[in-house]
């Protein structure tokens, strides 16, 4: 069986009507600070607003790392229109074992409300089980985060359950919100 990482060498890029998910590069981090410095961007995530470039700088220095050591990393959300990097999506946690992946996502405020990351998110959703061949995709979020459980639904994510004081974020136990689907549920076209 392979690993679900051997499915990242070379790293996969995927295309939606509006975006292309592709890697981030160092060629990304304006972009990317402009959205990730942005306070109501970051309110529903594990970590602060980038108060500086170099913060940035520092997490696409962690992305590379990622990229280079697991083969596995984010897919840079890429507005086909502007060329600019929105946003980004990637599978966390995953376990080649039982063949299931967590998802996680960030999208700039500006693009909120368009349909975006249900697009991106259904398109690694159907490359988790069309080419690799994933048993269940999960995703969590923070119970106030509404515009993130909406889209989970709207991709197939059913809702599974509150994991009630599951994890520490900035410094406070949360409460989240789990969603899954598995391969049974997903309609093969």
């Amino acid at each position: 069986m392979k690993s679900i990482e051997s499915y990242f060498d070379p790293f996969p890029v995927l295309e939606t009507e509006r975006t292309l998910l592709r890697p981030i590069t160092y060629a990304d981090l304006e972009d990317m600070h402009c959205y990730c410095a942005v306070p109501v961007v970051s309110e529903y995530t594990t970590w602060d607003a980038h108060q500086s470039r170099e913060g940035t700088k520092a997490f696409i220095d962690f992305v590379m790392s990622r990229y280079e050591v697991d083969k596995l990393g984010p897919w840079g959300i890429e507005d086909k229109h502007t060329k600019k990097l929105i946003g980004s999506c990637n599978y966390l946690g995953c376990d080649s074992n039982s063949m299931k992946v967590e998802l996680g996502y960030v999208l700039s405020n500006e693009h909120w409300g368009r349909g975006i990351m249900t697009e991106a998110v259904s398109r690694i959703i159907q490359f988790g089980f069309e080419d690799i061949g994933l048993e269940r995709i999960q995703a969590k979020c923070l119970v106030g985060n509404i515009g993130s459980a909406k889209v989970m639904e709207k991709t197939g994510m059913k809702f599974e359950g509150v994991l009630r004081k599951y994890m520490k974020i900035k410094n406070e136990l949360q409460d989240l919100k789990m969603y899954a689907i598995i391969r049974s549920d997903y309609d093969f076209k």
